[in-house]
């Protein structure tokens, strides 16, 4: 699978008010889109990015609209396979 470069995620009133309800802020999913540890294909022509934001990891649901440009549709702490795949990253 080929690397996911954002470089402009698109913001409305919609998904910051989602992600707040997983007590995720938009400052953190801009850092985890800046340092993507992992990713792979998600529903709906989706794609589940994995990152870490300070101490924690979080994954981000992300639909592509322009190279480079992602509209964040959720995000949340990762799971415990998802966690998984960023130390196993680490340790490289």
């Amino acid at each position: 699978m080929t690397k996911i470069v954002i470089k402009k995620l698109i913001w409305d009133e919609y998904n910051i008010e989602h992600i707040k309800k997983h007590e995720v802020a938009q400052a953190e999913v801009e850092e985890v889109a800046k340092n993507i540890v992992g990713h792979k294909q998600s529903k709906l022509g989706r794609y589940l990015i994995i990152g870490r934001t300070g101490p924690r990891i979080i994954s981000v649901a992300v639909s592509r609209k322009a190279i480079g440009i992602y509209y964040p549709v959720t995000a949340r702490d990762a799971s415990k396979k998802e966690r998984k795949i960023v130390y196993e990253k680490e340790k490289i």
